[in-house]
């Protein structure tokens, strides 16, 4: 399953990573991407940054707050910037929930008492949970099933299963299993992020405006019981980023005429 998708997308990979992320130099790429994914992540769950308020913030720190962004959309951001650099800093600690815990608790570190007093930061809830329209199971329930999911990943990756797809696989469940009070849109997108950058693999970034596809395939899940469509969805996202820096770049590489 998914041999054409895996086909193609390590075709691409292998032209970006020449082409695109190669060139750049890995400190560079690694803070271009994390700009762009932490600004799209966080846009999601509904921060108003744009990639040019979370590149100042990131330059700049919480000294220089973009005009019209509210204190706890900066220090929201602030937050996701830590729990990525501890993600693509600890890329060899084992898959399991320390991990897991500890990323949460950076992401919701300084935001979590504004939205949920009395919820701890990396630690899972003690309520049932709703978002949007979506109602999830009972979460003493959904909670057990984690070190499972955490463990059959870690073996799914050592057996050398494609990163894309334990990637997917491994989201999708997690979002499913909702066990943290806030932040599991989040820490899943870092996590996933987590699998493929220890593989080698470009981070996968779902934009803004691909949005509404990327919860449409994660409801898929539990309507209709299977992850392919997020599967596929991971393969596409990823693919046409690719294309899209490359041929961003063939293009501002062409010389320009000024008279």
């Amino acid at each position: 399953m998914f041999e054409k998708e895996i086909e193609e997308y390590e075709r691409v990979r292998k032209d970006y990573q020449q082409k695109v992320a190669d060139r750049m130099g890995r400190k560079q790429w690694m803070e271009y991407n994390e700009i762009l994914f932490s600004a799209h992540s966080c846009a999601i769950e509904g921060n108003s940054f744009t990639v040019d308020d979370t590149r100042i913030l990131r330059e700049q720190g919480m000294a220089m707050i973009p005009v019209g962004r509210s204190l706890l959309e900066c220090t929201e951001m602030a937050d996701h910037f830590r729990a990525f650099d501890y993600m693509a800093g600890h890329l060899d600690q084992f898959f399991d929930e320390a991990l897991l815990k500890e990323v949460n608790r950076l992401v919701t570190e300084h935001t979590l008492a504004y939205r949920a007093p009395g919820a701890v930061a990396g630690e899972y809830t003690t309520e049932d949970m709703a978002a949007g329209d979506t109602v999830f199971g009972d979460h003493e329930t959904l909670i057990v099933r984690v070190p499972r999911l955490m463990t059959s990943t870690q073996r799914a990756m050592a057996e050398g299963q494609h990163p894309m797809v334990v990637a997917a696989k491994w989201h999708g469940y997690f979002e499913y299993l909702h066990p943290f009070h806030d932040g599991n849109g989040r820490t899943g997108r870092l996590l996933s992020n987590f699998i493929l950058l220890r593989a080698g693999h470009p981070l996968l970034i779902v934009k803004l405006e691909d949005r509404a596809a990327y919860i449409s395939a994660l409801k898929q899940i539990r309507t209709e019981g299977t992850d392919e469509h997020l599967v596929a969805f991971f393969f596409k996202t990823a693919i046409e980023r690719m294309k899209s820096e490359m041929a961003q770049k063939r293009k501002n590489s062409l010389p320009l005429i000024f008279f």
